[in-house]
């Protein structure tokens, strides 16, 4: 047997072995995929173990995130730091080896997968950025950004919806350097495909504008020869992207080959040594000839040199275009200006919808930050998400035309646009954000979970915030959007009361290390003397009242109003009322206690908790003897005004809320 079975067998057999270990795990898709992978990374795939953050290397996702034992195993042998003792660790608490594959938690995984169909989205959004970054900043003979983005994916994947929404974006932009590979094996947890399963996949990337590729792993499982030319063939083609269809076996070479059984459980000891057998591998668990290694070690230091030939090119780049090159670095370092500096950034003069303000902020600052990139699901002109061209600075679209271009029109696939800004936003050299209606944050939520899974600083612009939207009536009216957003753990709500405070949300979004939301109004709001910058802290006193104050009146967003005129309301009937803005909740609680405390002093017992809302965010704050105005029901269609009177959100309400508090304190 050659090296090169040996070692396709080797990444067969070590998958198998981690998942039967743990007793957990999906080996199909290893043993049916090992080809292919072996196939990427010994023969096309740029990379560099040393340094597995090099921008110009090949992106390698693996949508098909339950097989990530064989993503494992390929990192093992290519020399990326796992060891053995990983692979027999998987799927163990605080292994590096965790079920699925997790970005940040293990080297050399370039985005976290499982949730079906978003590894292809992120791949789309990486074939973006690098699209963009190539158009802005390469020149003749000088490639710097000159690299593909691979895509594993399976039936599951393509059945979501997810993957159609993002391959129709990928081939109307006509993203040629994206190559998706397709399992193509048939089966799926409860069985053969064909009872959900059985569009022409072929004819359907065909109709969205790919290279559509074929190659029979079945009849001939380990056919490298043609699989290889299939992916050149797929390089090549730079006008679309390129799909490989692959006819696999799921559970290639094992007693249960073609089998639902083999797809997410062990094999069993008995059927793992029986495929062990008929691959004539007679090694130790665990254990691979040396010669395995040696070949994988070729490919590890073919891309190291790659890596030095590039540094080069980079060295001669920097040297005739200094400025460029100075750009595209601080790009790569996600380097930020000095806020503080930026003239005019917190200067708001009447009264605004604060996705209005947000307008303002974001036309501001993408002066300052060249990788600023994004674009809406279709609704640019409600949402104000657009940077407009000036005099000095000009933003453009992003077209297959204009890869340079730094607005990105998603169309209307809100899911694909907030799993392809992870991608951006993973593929490095971007700050990437979206935008849609705040309702629609239901269609964007499984990508904005797993972007606060990875900790990657976007900014999801979300207008039209709560009943406040009117007429649409409550299929477009956010009710527990809110309280969804802010259960996700390391995700900020930033929900603003006025241009001072929607300043400070952008400049949190763009200096923190976690995704940020904006959640804004279409209604104008005042703006308000005493609010700015305090509003980095999430929570602070927008009004105070004399003294100790008798009762503390708490809001967002467009509530903070009804506050402000219920104080006045209040102190005509000696009540003193102090007015604290919460604009975002998770900042507040990053405080240290002394600061909440003089915020939210514990011997204030009277409260009002105001937002137009599901209540569940508030109960906290207003205690034992507070009271909570917000929204437990749908709302309805009807111009704001009447809304907003006909469900309490009145400064008359608010005060009587106070009056009530108060007499249960006393």
């Amino acid at each position: 047997m050659n090296v090169q079975q040996t070692t396709i067998n080797a990444i067969r057999v070590l998958s198998a072995e981690a998942i039967e270990k743990a007793k957990s795990g999906h080996p199909g898709l290893p043993l049916g995929c090992a080809p292919i992978a072996y196939t990427l990374f010994q023969n096309f795939l740029k990379f560099n173990p040393q340094d597995a953050s090099w921008a110009d290397r090949d992106r390698f996702v693996l949508s098909a995130g339950h097989g990530s034992a064989m993503y494992y195993s390929l990192l093992h042998l290519y020399g990326f730091g796992l060891e053995k003792e990983d692979l027999m660790s998987f799927r163990q608490l605080g292994s590096k080896t965790p079920g699925h594959p997790e970005f940040g938690h293990t080297y050399g995984i370039e985005t976290t997968t499982g949730p079906l169909g978003q590894g292809i989205a992120n791949a789309v959004g990486m074939a973006v950025a690098e699209a963009n970054l190539a158009a802005r900043f390469n020149r003749p003979d000088f490639p710097i950004v000159d690299h593909y983005t691979y895509v594993l994916c399976g039936d599951g994947c393509l059945e979501e919806g997810i993957s159609y929404e993002a391959c129709s974006f990928a081939g109307t932009h006509k993203l040629g350097k994206l190559i998706l590979i397709y399992d193509d094996n048939d089966i799926t947890i409860e069985g053969d495909t064909d009872i959900t399963f059985k569009e022409h996949v072929g004819a359907r990337f065909a109709a969205q504008n790919w290279q559509v590729l074929h190659v029979d792993l079945a009849t001939k499982p380990d056919d490298i020869q043609s699989l290889s030319a299939a992916i050149e063939k797929a390089k090549a083609r730079t006008d679309k992207p390129s799909i490989i269809i692959c006819k696999t076996h799921i559970g290639q070479y094992s007693p249960l080959q073609d089998s639902a059984k083999s797809h997410g459980a062990p094999l069993g000891k008995d059927n793992l040594e029986k495929t062990k057998a008929k691959l004539g591998w007679e090694y130790p668990p665990f254990e691979c000839p040396q010669a395995v290694y040696e070949h994988c070690a070729e490919a590890a230091r073919a891309g190291e040199a790659k890596q030095e030939a590039w540094a080069a090119t980079f060295a001669r780049y920097e040297a005739t275009y200094p400025e460029l090159a100075a750009e595209y670095k601080r790009m790569l370092n996600g380097e930020m200006p000095d806020f503080d500096s930026i003239e005019g950034l917190y200067e708001f003069e009447k009264p605004m919808a604060t996705r209005q303000t947000s307008a303002k902020v974001l036309n501001t600052i993408a002066k300052e930050i060249p990788m600023l990139i994004g674009g809406s699901a279709d609704l640019t002109p409600s949402n104000l998400s657009d940077m407009k061209d000036t005099d000095t600075h000009s933003f453009g679209a992003f077209t297959p035309d204009n890869f340079a271009g730094r607005n990105v029109r998603f169309g209307i696939r809100e899911h694909a646009m907030a799993a392809m800004t992870n991608g951006m936003q993973l593929h490095g050299g971007m700050q990437a954000y979206c935008a849609t209606f705040f309702v629609f944050a239901d269609y964007c939520k499984p990508a904005m979970r797993l972007a606060a899974l990875m900790g990657l600083p976007i900014t999801y612009i979300m207008t039209h915030d709560s009943i406040g939207v009117g007429e649409d009536g409550p299929t477009h009216q956010p009710i527990e959007q809110l309280i969804m957003l802010r259960s996700i753990p390391g995700m900020k709500v930033y929900r603003p009361a006025d241009g001072k405070e929607t300043a400070a949300a952008w400049v949190s979004a763009m200096t923190g290390n976690q995704p940020t939301v904006l959640a804004l109004t279409r209604q104008s709001l005042p703006q308000y003397a005493g609010s700015g910058k305090e509003a980095l802290k999430g929570g602070y006193v927008l009004e105070d009242c004399e003294g100790t104050p008798d009762v503390l009146l708490i809001a967002s967003g467009s509530e903070v109003e009804l506050c402000v005129k219920a104080k006045a309301m209040l102190l005509e009937e000696g009540i003193q009322a102090r007015v604290v803005s919460m604009p975002c909740i998770e900042e507040f609680e990053k405080q240290s206690e002394e600061y909440k405390q003089s915020i939210l002093p514990a011997t204030v017992k009277a409260r009002v908790c105001v937002e137009a809302g599901s209540p569940y965010s508030w109960y906290r704050y207003a205690g034992d003897n507070g009271e909570v105005i917000a929204m437990d029901t749908f709302g309805a269609s009807a111009p704001a005004a009447a809304l907003f009177a006909h469900f309490g959100f009145t400064a008359e309400n608010v005060a009587q809320k106070a009056k009530d508090s108060l007499a249960k304190v006393n």
